[in-house]
């Protein structure tokens, strides 16, 4: 059986796969995020990431606040949910575009990705 335009959609251009960099220091962090939020539309989350240190936003409409610093190559936070708290964790921030990915526990754990709006 003869599948029609099968050679047409051998023949288009497959996009590249993502390009995430690593954010290696705090001052890099901070100018990826100079006046813009980390939206993840989902799971309806935006948080504001401020460069004093603190977090602030909300999540599926419930507010988030946290604080966070940087050590060594890792953003470091703790956050509480409306009253659920989100452990310390630190985390490798990598960077693609208008694309921020945070991978907990110093790259080894599950990642997240959040667009920067």
């Amino acid at each position: 059986m003869r599948l029609p335009g099968l050679m047409t959609l051998l023949a288009l251009p497959v996009a590249a796969a993502a390009e995430f960099v690593p954010v290696s220091d705090r001052e890099s962090f901070v100018a990826l995020l100079d006046g813009k939020d980390l939206r993840q539309s989902v799971l309806g989350i935006t948080l504001k990431v401020a460069p004093g240190g603190t977090i602030t936003g909300k999540a599926v409409t419930w507010g988030v606040t946290g604080t966070w610093d940087w050590q060594g190559r890792y953003f470091c936070r703790e956050m509480d949910w409306t009253g659920m708290a989100i452990p310390f964790n630190c985390q490798l921030v990598e960077i693609d575009g208008d694309r921020m990915r945070f991978t907990v526990d110093q790259g080894a754990g599950d990642s997240a990705t959040f667009s920067l709006r």
